[in-house]
């Protein structure tokens, strides 16, 4: 009995010092980004930030339209689960911004739910801390989940496609962005006309494939619209995603153009506590 309680207790010592890495792995902070953008008392108020997109996305080789929410709001993490706290008297708590993107849309077969959460620290917004993807359809269910290592991100998942129905993989290197970040992070550009940088970008978890994801070697380049800025990003050749987002803080993301038709033009905004 003894013993059973000793691995217990190392076993719970080894699963917090691995939480502990994840909360502090160190990110080489890039000079055309504001790393306080997050930090502004807009986002103390309360309330979360709730975006209607008139959206667009190919299934089944046809455009299907629809709403798309994105949401965006503070919440306080805890190191020993990685999640939103029940308990905000504990003394490992940590703030987050939590983007939750989601989506139903209509086939003739068929509707589709996806639902994705990435979370970031709030003085870290190019760092994707954790981010989690479901998606529901009549074929069955998929789940994705991708957490920060000192050296990687933990995926695991589990879906309805043959030789991928339960697994986990690693994916080498934290110092990237990630496609589905990209509405977020760009918000917190330094917005300058003829800005260009590189980076490394994760492609879109959007889906309901469970595959290794592809990083591209991306290029981006800021250029004024007058009453936008507009960021248009070369993740390779003949593959661009277009972004414009609104002048004034908090920058919201006014339209997304990608390469393979997963398109976003806002429709309005609001802000109040959805979760009431």
């Amino acid at each position: 009995m003894k013993k059973l309680i000793l691995l217990c207790l190392l076993l719970t010592a080894l699963s917090c010092e691995k939480r502990n890495l994840q909360h502090n792995v160190p990110y080489p902070n890039s000079e055309f980004i504001d790393q306080d953008w997050a930090m502004n008392k807009l986002w103390e108020d309360g309330l979360a930030e709730v975006a209607h997109y008139d959206a667009e996305m190919v299934i089944y080789n046809q455009v299907r339209s629809f709403d798309n929410v994105l949401i965006t709001v503070k919440e306080e993490f805890n190191e020993a689960f990685n999640v939103k706290t029940d308990d905000y008297s504990r003394d490992d708590l940590f703030s987050v911004m939590k983007v939750n993107r989601f989506l139903r849309l209509e086939t003739e077969n068929y509707p589709y739910h996806f639902l994705t959460s990435l979370f970031f620290k709030r003085n870290k917004p190019e760092q994707l801390h954790k981010m989690t993807h479901t998606g529901q359809e009549w074929c069955g269910n998929t789940f994705k989940q991708f957490e920060l290592t000192p050296t990687s991100y933990d995926y695991d998942y589990n879906s309805y496609f043959d030789g991928y129905g339960d697994g986990y993989r690693t994916i080498v290197g934290n110092n990237m962005l990630w496609e589905d970040q990209l509405p977020y992070v760009l918000r917190a550009v330094k917005f300058e006309d003829g800005l260009s940088f590189n980076k490394k970008v994760v492609d879109s978890q959007i889906n309901t494939k469970t595959r290794a994801p592809k990083v591209y070697n991306a290029s981006f380049e800021v250029s004024d619209q007058d009453t936008m800025w507009r960021v248009d990003v070369e993740l390779e050749e003949s593959k661009s995603n277009v972004y414009t987002f609104a002048k004034e803080y908090p920058n919201l993301m006014q339209s997304q153009e990608t390469w393979y038709g997963y398109n976003l033009k806002l429709n309005r905004i609001s802000r109040y506590q959805y979760w009431r």
